[in-house]
């Protein structure tokens, strides 16, 4: 059971929910580009329904995050049920924020408050979609992360801080020059453990997506952080998007609570 407060937690997916991350995040194995496929958002909208902030759907009409004018403390939210996304405080809904993400429990950073509203970073594309959902309607459940996940991309650096102390810094490898790890600011979105991992015994997927690859292995280029078997990577800009660890980083994420936010810089 997964404490969001403290960030323990032991999620259990199903094998195609594991499998299929291998396909959802950029820089995780396998080389090349898929073709374009339609959205989750593309065939909502043909159906004439809203679509799911899911971090396979691309969002339109939805505003993106400001950090300038914006901030987050640490306040992460969880849909108990489907909430309706509005590009302002009180607008018409233009998606749902499903209760669930990748067999795991939805749980997405705060950036700005308004009376009966908040402002969420969103899992979908465009990098940075945050939208407005009503709070104080008994369907958002409310914790606190007192963790921060900073990248450096230029310095290939990761740090992690707790209540704003550092818990470590690692050299980590990031993406190349021409699949670059996106700069702005994201989130942990889920968790996930391969049965049979290949690679790394951990994925965390984060909100953000490759600006360079639409697709990749037919999934929709979801970033992530996750080991690395050869240490000769670590310094390196040699990923697709992804951050790639080492082994006591890993061990150290996968404490931080789902919805904490990530800042990556270069």
């Amino acid at each position: 059971m997964w404490s969001p407060v403290e960030g323990s937690r032991s999620l259990v997916v199903g094998a195609f929910a594991v499998a299929a991350i291998a396909t959802l995040v950029t820089g995780c194995g396998g080389k090349g580009k898929s073709p374009s496929t339609p959205s989750a958002a593309d065939s909502s909208a043909a159906a004439g329904k809203l679509p799911e902030a899911t971090t396979f759907a691309t969002l339109k009409n939805i505003p993106k995050d400001t950090a300038a004018i914006a901030s987050a403390d640490g306040t992460v939210v969880h849909p108990t049920a489907a909430l309706p996304v509005s590009a302002t405080p009180g607008g018409p809904p233009v998606a749902t924020l499903p209760a669930k993400e990748l067999g795991g429990p939805t749980w997405v950073p705060v950036v700005e408050t308004k009376p009966g509203w908040q402002r969420v970073l969103l899992p979908s594309r465009p990098n940075g979609a945050a939208g407005w959902i009503a709070s104080g309607n008994g369907k958002v459940e409310t914790a606190h992360s007192p963790y921060d996940v900073k990248v450096d991309t230029s310095a290939r650096r990761l740090t992690l801080l707790k209540s704003g102390k550092s818990l470590g810094t690692w050299t980590v490898a990031v993406g190349a020059p021409k699949t670059p790890t996106p700069a702005g600011r994201t989130f942990i979105l889920a968790s996930l453990a391969p049965a049979k991992p290949t690679y790394s015994p951990l994925i965390l997927p984060v909100g953000a997506h490759s600006d360079s690859l639409d697709t990749f292995g037919g999934g929709p280029g979801t970033v992530a952080f996750h080991g690395w078997p050869q240490k000769s990577v670590f310094g390196q800009a040699v990923t697709h998007g992804c951050v790639r660890v080492p082994a006591d980083a890993l061990k150290q994420l996968s404490k931080v609570p789902l919805g904490t936010p990530v800042q990556i810089s270069s």
